[in-house]
């Protein structure tokens, strides 16, 4: 029997069936084509998680369109055939050995490190993001003032997202995660000092998540109901680590009930720590159990979970159903089973999280 028996139980999201409680996380990579086409490097990267024992894999963010929603240098795109047909390699791969795969959907808003396809960015406000680019992905020096995007360009996003997870579904994937977190363009709707504005978008928490719930529903009524779709969401962002609601649970009431009811299959939060209280004082609930409990939906939570005490326990407790997993499974891409069987786990080495699609000892695979 197994030391772990809840995290190696089976679970059941929408209609998949995952014969463990352990994904991978998404991680930006920068691994494709200058033009957004996945190539076989990542068809190797992806598919060795699913031999290592990972019931789901979780791609990195893919923009949607062909405007202003790449966040990165070298980053995928669904947002044309072509493109969705180059991903085909990488979901037969994962397939092959025995996983299951969601492609997640991500626009870059204002935090843009590079575009290929345009020289400015868009946001709910035009507020200047916080901190400087990334280097590593293609950015140098302070983030530009963002144009205010219309209700007309809001109509446009919501589309692309919609065609894009129906691209993603004729391709073969086994569902999509909607990038609501970590200060992308979903999440600087969510955001009190990144979203200014005075319409429906703004002002109440209600009014600020409107944009994904929108998205939600768009997605659901292109790809049907029997096809995995989720959201991940995030208090932090890449250039904003320590940000939280103000607003506290009962913020997180009326975004995790708002974006229930758009009929998605799963929530998926992710924190610095996951099994840590998501804020301070007598609010001791993680973000997980907030999502659960006012989501009535499945969760995936991620942050710092590669100890599988951990990650036992916050399933055992009932504040996730599946954990995440970043760091720890770039340096074991057979997480799941080295647990499994009690062998012991590689320590990170930030030398792997360089973002390229590489993992630990990948000479041997």
């Amino acid at each position: 029997m197994s030391k772990y028996p809840h995290l190696f139980s089976n679970f059941k999201i929408g209609s998949l069936e995952l014969s463990n409680r352990s994904a991978v996380s998404p991680m930006t990579r920068t691994s494709a084509q200058h033009n957004g086409l996945a190539n076989e490097r990542m068809a190797r990267y992806y598919s060795r998680f699913a031999r290592g024992g990972f019931s789901l894999i979780i791609t990195e963010g893919t923009y949607p369109d062909l405007t202003h929603g790449q966040a990165y240098k070298n980053q995928p795109g669904i947002a044309t055939d072509e493109q969705a047909a180059a991903w085909k390699r990488v979901v037969d791969a994962v397939h092959k050995e025995g996983g299951k795969i969601l492609l997640q959907l991500q626009h870059a808003g204002a935090l843009v490190q590079y575009n290929h396809y345009t020289d400015y960015s868009i946001a709910p406000s035009a507020v200047k993001p916080k901190g400087e680019k990334l280097k590593d992905h293609g950015g140098s020096g302070e983030y530009p003032l963002p144009k205010e995007i219309n209700e007309k360009e809001i109509e446009t996003v919501i589309e692309s997202f919609a065609n894009a997870a129906l691209r993603a579904k004729n391709v073969g994937f086994d569902g999509i995660e909607v990038h609501g977190a970590n200060g992308y363009l979903l999440d600087q709707f969510h955001t009190d000092y990144t979203n200014l504005r005075e319409d429906e978008f703004g002002g109440t928490p209600e009014n600020r998540v409107r944009l994904s719930v929108l998205v939600l529903k768009a997605i659901r009524n292109k790809v049907g109901n029997n096809f995995v779709v989720g959201i991940r969401v995030s208090q932090g962002k890449v250039n904003d680590f320590h940000h939280k609601w103000k607003g506290g649970a009962e913020e997180a009431k009326v975004i995790f009930e708002n974006l229930a009811s758009a009929n998605p299959d799963y929530i998926h939060t992710t924190e610095y720590r996951a099994n840590k209280p998501a804020f301070g004082g007598d609010q001791n609930h993680t973000l997980a159990y907030l999502a659960k409990s006012y989501g009535n939906l499945p969760v995936i939570a991620n942050g710092q979970l590669g100890n599988p005490e951990i990650a036992e326990q916050m399933i055992c407790k009932g504040e996730t159903d599946l954990v995440a997993i970043g760091t720890s499974a770039l340096a074991n891409h057979d997480w799941p089973n080295k647990v499994s069987k009690g062998q012991p786990l590689n320590k990170f080495d930030h030398r792997v999280f360089d973002p390229i699609a590489v993992i630990r000892d990948e000479e041997n695979y």
